[in-house]
């Protein structure tokens, strides 16, 4: 029985949804703005408040009595202390700190006196401030000109340091304008088709570089899967007119970030470079690749490529998918916090915790696009989203009973019956674009040598891979099967169908990845259909659920059907439920 009110909320912050009650969808949009879905086990989905959320919550506008408010309207009564205490310390935090270029050097203000002081104690040891307070002025007019100074080279590593002890810093110090380079959006591409911005992608260029007086700010746009975030990109360097660093999770991003640029921009070849393990080319706009920048001989040896960094006068850098950034990397965007920063993403989500680095270093989220909003703009395509409950068979059930913990995963994954279940739905929808995606090599060899697909994998050479992408995009056939590497930047607009055979582990952002493989607006009304195999009675089912709560936080719902494997093995079934 639903209850009179969509949320409760628990002591410890955690907010439980009640998804059987008809404010639901509304309650949920308006938590995503302050918490992240964490569990959604049965009707009570669990949504949770971190400092991170919270101070993406302040930094776009919210305040921390807004958010208490919200709560109390949701849950029909007065918050727990100790969650109140929470947000308001967090939230008010924010803002609290803030570091200044003034008087030719980098100053550190906070609001009080007792708070400059706690943290001059803190950092200073580590040589990161100067420890003493400067006090400015006599009397009461020295109050509020209070600070520490900071070394310019110390500017991303405090605020790191500061993020970690729970005090987002505000950066005010603005950014250097770098080498300028004269470029703009084309009014149309060569081929004759308008080049024009959505309305999104100008307010997120617009939320990075409008209100800023230092001439540029430094942050993350969150975009669907399909909905452009390369144009913000584009937009801001247009804006920006200035030299620019592009960094992408693999070869074929590089590639595609190279012909948007080529294609939409007044960029020539000659200004565009590719910095990759194929050719390494530093132009006045060079994309490159994270696995290169980390590349380096000896596990303990240094990074060479980094110096790519500093050698240039960079005015602009842009994470593609910042929230892969590795930690080299990292470290290496704390030491230029003077150069701006775009960080471009489909989900904040990052699964080693790192969310406070991307915070600090990168900056706070300046605009989001929900999935259900460019889904009703027609920005993006509809889709449905299905977990296929597939069962072992006796001989593998018992391998998997028998089995270490360890190695569960992989054989439930790797479930042979799941290759019944790709046949059919593979006939199911037969002449629509289709992509098989698995976590496992053997598994994807396996059902390449079964089902007569050809199968692109980390081994497959970039030559090979493009004209397999070529001959998918041309129609000349219909069905490719595709490793891990087609999580990102794989550009197949025509894709409609996708079809999950395994995936790593909970991975929530390889799950929102994979469904955005067939976001891209279709030329035809055809709905999007997104398939995730799950053996049944494994821990694959419970994976599955963590693997699905950001899209269900997004509003996709995730239908479970076992029919499909009684149906291709004549037993008649259950059903769906």
């Amino acid at each position: 029985m639903a209850t009179a009110k969509p949320l409760w909320v628990q002591s410890d912050g955690t907010l439980l949804l009640d998804e059987r009650h008809r404010d639901r969808d509304e309650a949920g949009r308006l938590l995503r703005q302050f918490a992240e879905l964490r569990k959604r086990p049965g009707a009570w989905h669990t949504y949770v408040m971190t400092k991170v959320t919270l101070w993406n919550a302040a930094a776009a506008g919210w305040r921390s009595q807004s958010v208490i408010d919200a709560l109390a309207t949701l849950s029909g009564h007065s918050l727990p202390h100790a969650t109140e205490r929470m947000i308001r310390e967090n939230m008010d935090r924010y803002g609290q700190i803030r570091l200044v270029a003034e008087g030719g050097e980098l100053r550190l203000y906070t609001e009080t006196r007792e708070l400059l002081e706690q943290l001059a104690s803190t950092v200073a040891p580590r040589g990161l401030i100067e420890p003493t307070v400067v006090s400015e002025g006599k009397g009461a007019r020295a109050v509020s000109k209070q600070y520490v100074r900071v070394r310019d080279e110390h500017r991303g590593t405090l605020k790191r340091e500061l993020a970690a002890l729970g005090y987002p810093v505000k950066d005010e110090a603005g950014f250097h304008a770098g080498e300028p380079l004269a470029m703009s959006m084309r009014a149309r591409t060569d081929a004759g088709a308008e080049v024009a911005l959505r309305s999104y992608q100008s307010e997120a260029a617009d939320a990075l570089l409008g209100n800023e007086s230092a001439g540029g700010g430094s942050g993350v746009v969150v975009l669907p899967c399909g909905a452009g975030k390369t144009w913000v990109g584009m937009a801001a360097m247009a804006r920006l007119q200035c030299e620019t660093l592009i960094l992408t999770p693999n070869g074929v991003s590089v590639s595609q970030w190279i012909a948007e640029l080529l294609r939409h921009t007044t960029l020539t070849e000659a200004e565009v470079g590719e910095y990759t393990g194929r050719t390494k080319d530093v132009k006045p706009v060079t994309v490159a690749t994270y696995q290169v920048l980390t590349y380096r001989n000896t596990r303990d040896g240094r990074y060479p490529h980094l110096r790519l960094f500093v050698n240039r006068d960079w005015g602009l850098i842009i994470y593609d998918e910042v929230h892969l950034l590795p930690a080299p990397v990292f470290r290496m965007t704390a030491d230029i916090q003077a150069t701006r920063r775009l960080g471009l993403t489909a989900t904040l989500v990052r699964e080693d915790g790192k969310e406070a680095d991307a915070f600090s270093l990168i900056g706070p989220k300046l605009y989001e696009l929900p999935w259900k909003a460019a889904e009703s703009g027609e920005w993006i395509a509809k889709a449905s989203c299905t977990e296929v409950r597939v069962p072992l068979d006796r001989e593998v059930a018992g391998q998997y009973a028998d089995a270490p913990k360890s190695d569960r995963h992989r054989i439930a994954g790797e479930n042979p019956r799941k290759a019944e279940v790709v046949k059919a739905l593979l006939e199911k929808h037969k002449h629509t674009p289709t992509l098989v995606i698995g976590h496992y090599l053997d598994q994807l060899r396996v059902l390449s040598q079964q089902l007569a697909l050809p199968l692109i994998t980390g081994e497959t050479s970039h030559r090979n891979r493009l004209m397999l992408f070529e001959k998918f995009k041309s129609g000349e056939i219909s069905a490719l099967l595709v490793s891990k590497v087609a999580n990102f930047a794989v550009d197949l607009p025509d894709a409609a169908v996708a079809i999950q055979v395994s995936g790593s582990y909970g991975s929530r952002q390889e799950e929102a990845q994979r469904l955005g493989r067939i976001l891209r607006p279709k030329k035809t009304s055809v709905e999007a259909a997104f398939y995730s195999l799950v053996s049944e009675g494994t821990d694959e089912v419970e994976f599955a659920r963590n693997r699905g709560r950001f899209l269900l936080e997004q509003g996709y719902g995730y239908v479970v059907d076992r029919s499909v494997i009684n149906e291709v093995s004549g037993t008649g079934g259950e059903g769906k439920g």
